[in-house]
């Protein structure tokens, strides 16, 4: 991934159907790959958008026996208070500020890229534009949470996101990241991100999955915050 990782294969990608002038870059959850998202972002396309999904490599994770899968960081525990991988989530964003910072080079602004994921995807979209100097467009948080949450606000990088527009969307029925997860999250953002830009979706009857109404919000926070520019 990115020049600086080797273990894991190149991204996923839908291209643009037109000239590419925005990206989504969109980081899958643990133990899957960046190609059920690209398929999911296929069906909402927007022609000026490219769609970039990488996939994790592969280490083993504690929370799962140590077993090996993809994975972005470890994950110790699901609970609140767990110890977290504070040096594999910061090299993790690091690799995904690379991967932004090629799309850039390729002629895409950074304030017309938009990044998300799922679950650990999420959680990492979220650390990493935190704390990355450039401007996004947009950042898509789906059943996730915010990692080394005690770090913050001052791992903020000042003053780069600090009016990024925030879409975070959680299933009320989420099983193995609660709801309460994603709500203590939009709290705790709101705490040194303009409270305006953030917005918390929820979707009944949802477990740790997508839906289509949750993908049609999806594809209208892209529309609104990466709109054609010709």
């Amino acid at each position: 991934m990115c020049g600086n990782n080797m273990s894991a294969p190149l991204p996923a990608i839908v291209p643009a159907a037109r000239k590419a002038s925005a990206a989504v870059i969109f980081l899958h959850g643990l133990g899957d790959t960046g190609h059920g998202w690209a398929e999911a972002f296929a069906g909402i396309r927007t022609p000026h958008v490219k769609y970039i999904c990488p996939h994790a490599p592969v280490m083993p994770v504690s929370l799962n026996m140590n077993m090996r899968m993809p994975s972005w960081f470890d994950i110790i525990s699901l609970s609140p208070d767990a110890a977290e991988d504070e040096s594999g989530i910061k090299r993790a964003a690091e690799n995904i500020k690379a991967l932004i910072d090629q799309e850039v080079k390729n002629g895409i602004p950074s304030t017309r890229i938009v990044l998300g994921g799922f679950s650990q995807g999420g959680a990492l979209s979220l650390y990493t534009a935190l704390t990355m100097n450039q401007k996004l467009g947009g950042v898509l948080a789906l059943s996730c949470w915010l990692p080394l949450r005690k770090s913050f606000p001052q791992a903020a990088a000042d003053p780069g996101n600090r009016e990024v527009p925030v879409l975070q969307c959680h299933g009320e029925a989420d099983p193995l990241v609660p709801l309460m997860f994603g709500c203590l999250t939009v709290e705790k953002l709101k705490t040194f991100l303009n409270p305006v830009n953030i917005t918390l979706k929820t979707y009944g009857g949802m477990g740790h999955s997508s839906c289509p109404q949750e993908m049609e919000d999806i594809k209208e926070f892209i529309e609104t915050h990466l709109p054609p520019i010709d």
